[in-house]
C-alpha cells in the first residue's frame, strides 16, 4: 500500500448525505467542493422507506457514480438510519451540508448540534452557489413533470434518465 495511510496518516474523511432524487447541479457543487477539501468524499443515499421516490435508490447510486466519477476520490452508498451510525462505521469525522437559506440554517443548526452530541460528528456549512439558492430536487421533479426545462438544473445524464423515467422523450 503506498500514500497517507500506509505512512501512518489519517485520510481526511467527509460524508455528503442526501435523498439525491435527483441528484442536482446544486448537491453536484457541494460534493464537488467537499471533494476538494477532503481525500475521500463518502456520498451516503439516504433510504427512506416511508417515501416513494422517483428513482429506486440503485438507479440514484448508478446516477451520483456517474456524475461524480471525474472527481476520484468520491464514493457512493446508500445507507438506512442514523447518518451517526454511517460515520462511526467508516470513521467519518465530517459532515458536508449546503445551505441555501436562513431556513436550512434553522433546520440543520438543529441536526448539527444533535449529531454532535451524539457522537462528536462535526458539520460543515457549504453556502450554495447563489445559481442554485432555489434549486431542491422536489422542485426539478415538479417542473420536469410538467414538461418544463431543467436542463440547465441537472447533468446531462440525469435529465436523461428524468426524460425517460417521466415519458417525456
Amino acid at each position: 500500500m503506498t500514500g497517507p495511510e500506509s505512512e501512518g496518516l489519517q485520510l481526511r474523511r467527509a460524508v455528503c448525505p442526501g435523498s439525491f432524487d435527483p441528484i442536482t447541479n446544486g448537491h453536484l457543487d457541494i460534493i464537488a467542493r467537499a471533494s476538494k477539501l477532503y481525500d475521500v468524499v463518502h456520498v451516503a443515499v439516504m433510504i427512506n422507506q416511508s417515501k416513494k421516490g422517483l428513482f429506486t435508490i440503485d438507479e440514484r447510486i448508478e446516477l451520483i457514480r456517474e456524475v461524480t466519477a471525474e472527481y476520484g476520490n468520491v464514493q457512493v452508498e446508500s445507507f438506512h438510519g442514523l447518518l451517526v451510525d454511517f460515520c462511526k462505521q467508516r470513521d467519518i469525522p465530517a459532515i458536508v451540508k449546503g445551505l441555501r437559506a436562513v431556513s436550512d440554517f434553522d433546520y440543520e443548526l438543529q441536526m448539527a448540534q444533535m449529531n454532535n452530541g451524539l457522537t462528536g460528528v462535526e458539520t460543515l456549512f457549504v453556502p450554495t452557489n447563489p445559481t442554485y439558492s432555489f434549486l431542491s430536487s422536489s422542485l426539478v421533479k415538479e417542473v420536469a413533470t410538467w414538461g418544463g426545462d431543467v436542463s440547465h438544473l441537472v447533468p446531462p445524464v440525469v435529465l436523461e434518465a428524468l426524460k425517460k423515467r417521466l415519458g417525456k422523450d
